[in-house]
């Protein structure tokens, strides 16, 4: 069976499930009866750690002689929830998940109550490492982690007490890991970590994450397209601002941490912008490259939420012309200064998260309109199916994965849009 990783959340887990799967199988654990499953869980809701295990239970019942063992987020800032779990044979924290010999110091599984549980102080480690992955299986695109952890404490998250402070990646272990990944051919990669935008506050001269940018782009000029994953606008420096308006390889869509639209909850959130803030830096953006494509994570229901400052983020979606929402009703993190605000209802939570959708939903459909006759250059991501720059998903006939395609788009189906194939750009 091999070892067999199960992803949870966002695209550092994703890319944190590669080195995982070759550490696991240095440790030897490819290699024994019965197989072992990894489960890389999220904790930044509730659902998402009930989620997790569900999937416990159901590979238990799949594969009963399979050794699981149990890391990530929830895993960080739950043990207890996870070791007490009969299906789970181990726990690791996020640290330990990353280094072959977590997975060899028990070779046999012989573990016991007192054994399971492997999750140290995440608030002790200081630097992240370099973990080279040569290839990201199944995946057109390769993430790259250039920093982790987060120095900031906003009220509603737990991602801190999993993931510890703020930690960059040195810029030319970057470059090293972008050039090997451009070797074994893939044609895009992207920047991810917790609070991308921080890069480098913690390296010698405290270099942004615009130099880190302009870096990759000078030294690997085979690169062909880089992206970003989410970023705090209220962090974006001069050098990435710049960095958007001239280099053409610096995809034109930006994933915003924007987390509601009103003031007041804004500052219950302990977020560091203003609603303003959000919309001038969009604006900005757009007139440096009138091509920027928006993102966002909202959330729904937020402790003393009104009416009126829910209707603040239903509007600030055209305000900021945002095409791709993630939507999150409120899920409270025990441990957390949200979870002891006076609570909204269940249901009235998940109705404005469903009309906070319905409206993203909307937003999206007209933007796939507004492509339609476009010329646009297409990543095929596996046969049938690939995104464009601005990071929309389109159908299209032609290429094999890696591949980009010069395309026009013919029109759409609500959900992606469908592209004539015009030329080929071999991987």
């Amino acid at each position: 069976m091999g070892v067999d990783v199960v992803t949870f959340g966002c695209r550092l887990n994703a890319y944190e499930s590669e080195v995982i799967k070759r550490e696991a199988g240095e440790a030897g654990l490819d290699a024994i009866e019965g197989g072992a499953i990894v489960i890389n869980t999220c904790a930044v809701t509730g659902e998402a750690v009930r989620q997790a295990r569900q999937a416990i239970r159901k590979a238990r019942r799949d594969n009963p002689q399979a050794r699981i063992i149990v890391t990530g987020c929830a895993a960080q800032t739950e043990p207890g929830t996870f070791g007490a779990m009969d299906e789970v044979d181990l726990v690791l924290g996020n640290e330990e998940k990353l280094k072959a010999r977590s997975y060899r110091a028990l070779p046999d599984f012989g573990v016991n109550r007192f054994e399971k549980v492997r999750v140290n102080d995440i608030m002790e480690v200081r630097e992240t490492a370099s973990h080279m992955v040569d290839a990201i299986e199944g995946r057109a695109r390769a993430f790259v982690q250039v920093q982790n952890g987060c120095d900031h404490r906003c009220t509603f998250c737990i991602i801190p007490y999993g993931r510890g402070n703020s930690r960059s990646v040195p810029m030319g272990a970057v470059v090293d890991q972008v050039r090997r990944l451009v070797e074994n051919g893939y044609a895009e990669v992207v920047l991810t970590g917790v609070d991308l935008t921080s890069f480098g506050a913690d390296l010698p001269g405290a270099p942004k994450l615009g130099r880190l940018v302009r870096t990759i782009l000078r030294e690997v000029p085979e690169l062909r397209r880089l992206r970003l994953s989410s970023i705090d606008s209220i962090e974006a420096d001069g050098d990435l601002m710049a960095a958007l308006a001239e280099e053409e390889r610096l995809m034109p869509h930006l994933h915003l941490s924007l987390q509601h639209g009103d003031d007041m909850i804004l500052k219950r959130m302990k977020r560091r912008h203003l609603r303003a803030d959000s919309i001038a830096f969009c604006e900005e953006v757009r007139a440096l490259r009138p091509d920027a494509v928006f993102g966002a994570d909202i959330i729904a229901g937020f402790p003393t939420e009104t009416e009126e400052m829910f209707e603040n983020s239903l509007r600030i979606v055209a305000e900021c012309g945002l095409t791709h929402l993630h939507v999150f009703p409120f899920s409270p993190r025990e441990g957390t200064p949200a979870a002891r605000m006076p609570q909204l209802d269940r249901g009235l939570v998940k109705e404005r998260a469903a009309r906070l959708r319905a409206v993203g939903d909307e937003t999206y459909r007209r933007h796939l309109s507004s492509l339609a006759g476009s010329r646009q250059r297409i990543l095929v991501e596996r046969e049938g199916l690939g995104r464009t720059e601005g990071f929309t998903l389109a159908a299209i006939d032609a290429g094999g994965p890696g591949d980009i395609i010069e395309a026009r788009i013919t029109g759409h189906d609500g959900e992606r849009l469908l592209a004539a194939p015009l030329a080929v750009e071999a991987a």
